[in-house]
């Protein structure tokens, strides 16, 4: 009766996460942050049930087993769309992890990637001017702001610094001239969150800042929208759910794995993302360590709703988005 109990309730745990209240210490987000992780709990009950030699016992753990498979399982396996083999343009988010990284290791491998867009959160302002040197000669087009940095082989216009609250900018905004057009592209890195005995999960400045952030991106009048960033959460996180109602993650039906990027020794969570308004991804990527302490994320882009434009159509397109 006990394994039935703990499977069923770590079942509902899985399924109904957002029945958890958020006090104390935000206590729900923190769950819904580490919620694959819960999935251990599987193996436990069966070693369980194989102690108590009770057949019952494993039928009932395999319950909260192919709950977790249903709602990990496919990121897992990973199928693409159809039609999502062609890529207009690729993007690559990173936290450089601030002093830990030197401009040029990084810029090599960023230039090895070959996105088309580069987003850079905690970059050191010291560091700043070595990043620009280092990459320009491929991506003549770029904008700063505090620790943020935004590369890109398109030109790059109406670039703003987006006040989420807080001491410093927490984005930047540009729209890009793509081959797909007029896309606008926020780098982001929204404030750090930490667990302490005393506060809990203290996530309040972040969630402020993603609702601030959901509020720009709403009345953004571009078709096309890349969010390229370091969230500070899982999107599974309710605190992180603004930024979801109006952008699609770009992992959700082109990704494989788990995703996990931080840290970037033994990533144990996802915290930096590819979120997109008209556009679909072709894959995304979770790329190897590159010496900060998060993973990069390549993902491949496409527009939605036509295929992808030639160079004899590209002009008209934007003719159209013009008028």
């Amino acid at each position: 009766m006990r394994i039935a109990l703990s499977a069923l309730l770590l079942t509902a745990l899985l399924v109904f996460p957002g029945v958890l209240p958020n006090t104390p210490g935000h206590l729900g987000s923190l769950v819904e942050t580490a919620l694959p992780w819960f999935g251990l709990g599987v193996p436990l009950l069966l070693a369980w049930a194989a102690v108590r030699r009770s057949l019952k016992g494993v039928a009932f753990a395999l319950v909260p087993a192919v709950a977790w498979a249903v709602l990990f399982g496919p990121g897992i396996v990973s199928f693409a769309e159809p039609g999502t083999g062609r890529t207009d343009f690729q993007v690559l988010t990173l936290n450089v992890g601030g002093d830990r990284t030197a401009p040029r290791d990084v810029s090599r491998d960023v230039l090895a990637t070959d996105a088309d867009v580069v987003a850079l959160q905690k970059v050191p302002r010291q560091a700043m001017e070595a990043y620009e040197e280092e990459l320009r000669g491929t991506y003549p087009h770029h904008a700063v702001g505090d620790t943020l940095g935004l590369w890109s082989r398109y030109p790059l216009r109406e670039v703003e610094k987006l006040d989420l609250g807080g001491a410093w900018p927490h984005a930047i905004r540009a729209v890009a001239r793509t081959p797909v057009g007029d896309t606008a592209v926020y780098a982001v890195r929204l404030p750090s969150v930490r667990v302490t005995f005393d506060k809990g999960f203290a996530v309040a400045r972040r969630d402020a800042s993603a609702d601030r952030l959901r509020e720009r991106i709403a009345r953004d009048p571009t078709r096309r929208v890349v969010l390229l960033g370091d969230l500070n959460g899982s999107l599974r996180d309710r605190g992180l759910a603004p930024l979801t109602h109006g952008l699609r993650p770009a992992d959700d039906r082109a990704g494989r794995g788990l995703g996990f990027t931080w840290p970037a020794a033994f990533p144990v969570v996802r915290l930096d993302h590819v979120l997109v308004r008209g556009l679909a991804s072709t894959g995304s990527t979770v790329l190897p360590d590159l010496g900060s302490d998060h993973r990069p994320v390549l993902t491949g882009l496409r527009a939605v709703g036509r295929k992808s434009l030639g160079l004899g159509t590209f002009s008209k397109e934007i003719e159209r988005e013009e008028l």
